[in-house]
This record gives structure tokens, C-alpha cells and sequence, in this order.
């Protein structure tokens, strides 16, 4: 039996998301060193395959990317994408844009697990800063990882029934 599909019934307080692109990606094997998750993360379409790692700074040997470091590809990535889109529809250059990302893990401040932090600048070379400062607003308002960010991101976490 096939696990059951993600569930959207509580998106937005109700409103469901209609999905255009769904990445699955799986992680297996590895210590559990800190909680951390190690071993191999694999997409159901191949083109992600990596071996992940515990940083350093918690007694990881940082041979590989972390939970973290891809969390920031990713919202680098997503907030690019908006930004050179907004770009173009302004007649401007995206080429010369990049986002750095940083994202923190640390303990809550109540103690009870973790939280993340994440800091993100935007450098963008040859555009006025008023325009530049009014596009990068615009592209974090419309970001799906910014959204996350402020809004919170509907979850399910289900236990598949055993086959």
C-alpha cells in the first residue's frame, strides 16, 4: 500500500493549496549524533544525491551539506528567482544579483528543542538603491520561502503503516 498523499485540508486556515511542483526527496541511514540528521538524502527523480553531515560545531566531521546549509540554498535560491523575475518585468538586468543567505541554528529561547534564524542580503550591482530596495521588498512579500518565514508553513507528519 502507498503511503497517502501530503495532505493540504488545513492550508492557509483552510484554504488549499493547489500544488504546481511537488519535490520528494527521502533521507535514510547515518548516526543521529545531536538529533542531526546524517546518512544520504535521495530525490524521487535522482537529481538530488547527497550525503549529509553534522557540522563542525556540533562535533560533526562537515563532510557534507547540513539541514542548514540547504535550507539557505534553497531560500537563497527561491528569493533570486523572484527577484530577477521582477527584474525582467522592470527592464533590468538580473544577472548582476545575488542573495547570501545565513542560516542559525540554535537552542529555543524557552529550552525546549530548536529554532532557526535566517538573514538574507541581496547585492545588486548598477540598479539605483530605490529601486533596487523597492523590487527586493516586493520579491519578499511574493517569496514562498519568505512567506514560510512569517506566516509558518502548514506540516503533517504522518507514520506510514507498515508494509
Amino acid at each position: 500500500m502507498d503511503d497517502p498523499p501530503p495532505t493540504t485540508s488545513h492550508d492557509n486556515g483552510g484554504a488549499a493549496v493547489a500544488p504546481i511542483y511537488t519535490a520528494r526527496v527521502t533521507v535514510t541511514g547515518g548516526d543521529s549524533a545531536h538529533g542531526r540528521a546524517t546518512g544520504r538524502a535521495l530525490s524521487s527523480d535522482g537529481a538530488l544525491d547527497l550525503a549529509l553531515r553534522t557540522p563542525k560545531e556540533l562535533g560533526g566531521d562537515a563532510s557534507g551539506p547540513n539541514p542548514e546549509q540547504l535550507f539557505a540554498a534553497g531560500f537563497a535560491a527561491s528569493l533570486h528567482g523572484v527577484l530577477a523575475l521582477l527584474a525582467r518585468q522592470h527592464a533590468l538586468d538580473p544577472a548582476p544579483i545575488t542573495v547570501d543567505a545565513a542560516v542559525a541554528l540554535g537552542r529555543a529561547p524557552a529550552g525546549d528543542g530548536y529554532e532557526l534564524r535566517a538573514d538574507l542580503v541581496v547585492r545588486w550591482p548598477g540598479v539605483a538603491r530605490e529601486t533596487a530596495a523597492v523590487l527586493v521588498a516586493k520579491a519578499a512579500e511574493l517569496c514562498p520561502y519568505s512567506r514560510m518565514a512569517r506566516r509558518g508553513i502548514p506540516v503533517t507528519i504522518t507514520l506510514a503503516a507498515e508494509k
